[in-house]
């Protein structure tokens, strides 16, 4: 019995120890990573493990190759498996399409800005943290070639399936350990950064509940120090408004500002106070806006502002083929706050001009009336001849000018006081609506106001073909 049991036992120990093929493996595999995560086993920091003595059970060549550079198995990090000096083609796809959304999802909520670039090569990012908000501004802030990975607090953001899903597909996260082991975590990204990738740390460790930076840890410090790689600061401002801690989201324009790189060994305190200076330096940054907005709201504003809006309606109402809508479009958006004032001189130039028009028409005058058309004529002619003063509530959705009305009005010879009343009310709704419209698109597009030379172009694009189709519908 002592000869059977003893090889019975030596064969038992070389299966456990043996790698076992199709579902044995995999099924040894999750178990491993369950153990890792419940802290019983410990993150592989070369061939072996600190606990269990030998290599972790991997199936794929990312997994082997991930245990080799002292990466965590089960921590996707995408490095290059061919060698060092680019974070390879999988990487910085991945990082670009996560660029992309982010972009897209702060343009939406007030937009973000970048000031200064991260160097070439691989780096350790480190920051001020305030809000779960600040790892969205990184990433779409930083340059997609840096493949940048995230360092997440592996007690949350790794807790649960679904989070883990979150943070490693549209973060890049990988988990730090808070209570023991995290530098162990963070060693096995070394590799990575060699290879030309960013490791983004918040080395205060946990959200501030103010702008105040907390104090640095070590560990970011050290782990460039031991890469060779330098620490880069990166001050954030506007996160903690935009989605406060224990808070909802809220509209605000979120600012990046990268400091020069730190080389050779980088104390806490240094750190901490080129991070302090940059997110002081982002905060009270203004922001971003364009030189032609900014002279065009310098004249709306001004002493010639009114006079130019009642005049362009003016000359609107009797012979000036462009509305005094598109004014208020150019100016309004420029100037929000000059929004209702441009909007009733505009409505009272329009209502001078159309009675002036209307006193043309009865004595005889015929004004030129460039991109007018017979049938219009014809139409208002037959609408007055109906409803008489009242007709001119068709205007603003007809697509006819006002001095087209005005004009066949006078020709009409309908009282004055009864046009420039009913005039009033049509003409009223439409002008303030859009006047009013158009302010609040300016105060909503503050933090745009950079693209005020695009708005400028759409907007006379959108009003050209519309003319032209109304001219065309009328012909």
């Amino acid at each position: 019995m002592t000869g059977p049991t003893h090889h019975t036992s030596r064969r038992r120990v070389r299966r456990t120890t043996r790698p076992v093929a199709g579902r044995g493996r995999r099924r040894e595999l999750r178990a491993w990573r369950r153990e890792v995560r419940a802290g019983r086993r410990e993150v592989p920091t070369g061939h072996r493990t600190l606990r269990t003595g030998r290599r972790p059970p991997g199936t794929s060549r990312r997994a082997r190759a991930g245990v080799r550079a002292g990466l965590r198995a089960d921590v996707r990090t995408g490095l290059h498996p061919g060698g060092r000096g680019s974070p390879g083609r999988r990487a910085t796809s991945a990082a670009w399409l996560r660029r992309a959304l982010w972009t897209v999802a702060l343009t939406l909520t007030g937009g973000v800005t970048r000031h200064g670039r991260l160097p070439r090569g691989g780096c350790v990012v480190v920051a001020n943290h305030s809000s779960h908000a600040d790892t969205a501004a990184l990433l779409a802030a930083l340059d997609a070639r840096h493949a940048p990975l995230i360092g997440a607090a592996a007690d949350y953001w790794f807790a649960t399936p679904w989070r883990r899903r979150i943070c490693r597909r549209l973060a890049a996260g990988f988990p730090v350990r808070r209570t023991g082991g995290g530098f162990d975590d963070l060693l096995g990204t070394a590799d990575a950064l060699r290879a030309g990738r960013a490791v983004v740390l918040f080395p205060e460790g946990t959200r501030g509940r103010d702008s105040t930076v907390g104090d640095f840890r070590r560990g970011a410090l050290l782990l460039a120090e031991r890469a060779g790689v330098p620490v880069v600061p990166v001050g954030l401002a506007g996160t903690d408004r935009l989605l406060p801690k224990h808070g909802g989201l809220r509209r605000t324009h979120l600012r990046v500002h990268i400091g020069a790189p730190l080389y050779g060994a980088v104390t806490p305190a240094a750190a901490r106070d080129a991070v302090r200076s940059l997110a002081s330096r982002a905060a009270a940054a203004p922001l971003p806006d364009s030189r032609l907005r900014r002279r065009t709201a310098a004249v709306v504003t001004s002493r010639w502002g009114l006079p130019l809006a009642f005049a362009w309606a003016f000359a609107e109402a009797l012979s000036w083929p462009l509305m005094p809508e598109l004014f208020l479009a150019l100016a309004c958006a420029a100037a929000p706050r000059a929004g209702l004032r441009l909007s009733l001189t505009a409505l009272a130039g329009s209502l001078a001009g159309g009675l002036l028009a209307l006193q043309l028409a009865a004595s005889g005058a015929h004004l030129p009336a460039p991109l007018t058309t017979d049938r219009m004529r014809a139409e208002v002619s037959r609408q007055l001849a109906h409803e008489g003063a009242s007709a001119v509530r068709h205007q603003p959705w007809d697509g006819i000018p006002y001095k087209v009305y005005a004009a066949e009005a006078g020709r009409a010879h309908l009282p004055a006081a009864d046009w420039l009343l009913a005039s009033a009310e049509a003409r009223g709704g439409r002008t303030l609506t859009v006047g009013l419209a158009f302010a609040a698109l300016g105060a909503v597009g503050r933090p745009w106001r950079r693209r005020y030379p695009l708005y400028l172009g759409l907007l006379g694009g959108g009003f050209a073909v519309g003319l032209g189709l109304i001219v065309d519908g009328w012909s």
